[in-house]
Formats: structure tokens, C-alpha cells, sequence
């Protein structure tokens, strides 16, 4: 059983803009996340339910407007889908415990890195540094804090 789990009073305690994008799947507008242009080194996980989600090794400038990551640090903790909502086809990204809408992923992603571009909005983060990966539970995935050229 994952103790990671979508709590409502967590959900009761988003902002707006959280809640918009967390549980309507509304996009924020570009430029305007808070992770943007973070460059620290660390983790992101669901700012719901907490699940580790991406590394700060594996996020680049895409020049999108939205963070950007080259894949997720656990694959089971991503699940993918595709939406059509916007009149083009695409691959929607939750996170697989808490449901909460994070983004979309596209394959123009840098070749060498898998070609996959995970364009995320920084309203379904929560950034954890690494100087707080053990004390929030999160010691497991500071390997992952490495940038892994497999």
C-alpha cells in the first residue's frame, strides 16, 4: 500500500490557481510558475498527496514557458492519457495516487536524454531541496539527484 494518498483537506487548502490546475486540469498561463526557473537541487512531488515526481537533474530549459523535465523519477507514480481537449491530440500526465492534473508530455524532448519533454505546471509542485529530502521521508530519491547517463 503507497502512503501516498489524495487527501481532501490538503485539496481544502489549495490555492486557486492549485485547485484550478490540480483538480479542473487547467493549464497556467506560461512564465508565470513559481519552479520555472528554479535551479536548486532537489525534488518535486504532488503538491496533494506528496509523491515524488520529478528530479532536479532531469529538468531543462525548454523554452516553453512551464518547467520541464526529460521523464519522471518513478514511472508508476506518472500515469499518462490522452486529451484531446484542446482540438489537438495529446498525452496528459496525472500522478497515479492522488489523480492530480499535472501537465502534458511531448516527444521533442532531448534525444539523448530519451526525447520526451514533460512540460509541468508549477501550481501541482511542491519543490523539496535536497538539504530536506530525509527529514520530509524522500532520502530514497537523492540518488536520483545525480545526473544518471544511462
Amino acid at each position: 500500500m503507497s502512503k501516498y494518498r489524495k487527501n481532501t483537506e490538503v485539496i481544502s487548502g489549495l490555492s486557486s490557481e492549485q485547485y484550478r490546475v490540480t483538480q479542473l486540469g487547467a493549464t497556467e498561463m506560461p512564465g508565470t510558475g513559481e519552479y520555472l526557473a528554479n535551479e536548486q537541487p532537489g525534488i518535486y512531488v504532488d503538491v496533494v498527496s506528496g509523491e515524488p515526481l520529478f528530479a532536479s537533474s532531469d529538468k531543462y530549459d525548454a523554452g516553453s514557458g512551464w518547467p520541464s523535465f526529460t521523464r519522471p523519477l518513478d514511472p508508476e507514480l506518472v500515469t499518462e492519457k490522452p486529451d484531446g481537449k484542446y482540438g489537438r491530440e495529446s498525452t496528459e500526465v496525472r500522478s497515479t495516487t492522488a489523480d492530480s492534473h499535472l501537465g502534458h508530455v511531448f516527444p521533442d524532448g532531448p534525444p539523448l536524454d530519451g526525447g520526451l519533454r514533460y512540460c509541468i505546471n508549477s501550481a501541482a509542485l511542491r519543490f523539496v531541496h535536497r538539504g530536506e529530502m530525509e527529514t520530509e521521508g524522500y532520502a530514497a530519491y537523492v540518488a536520483y539527484l545525480e545526473k544518471n547517463d544511462d
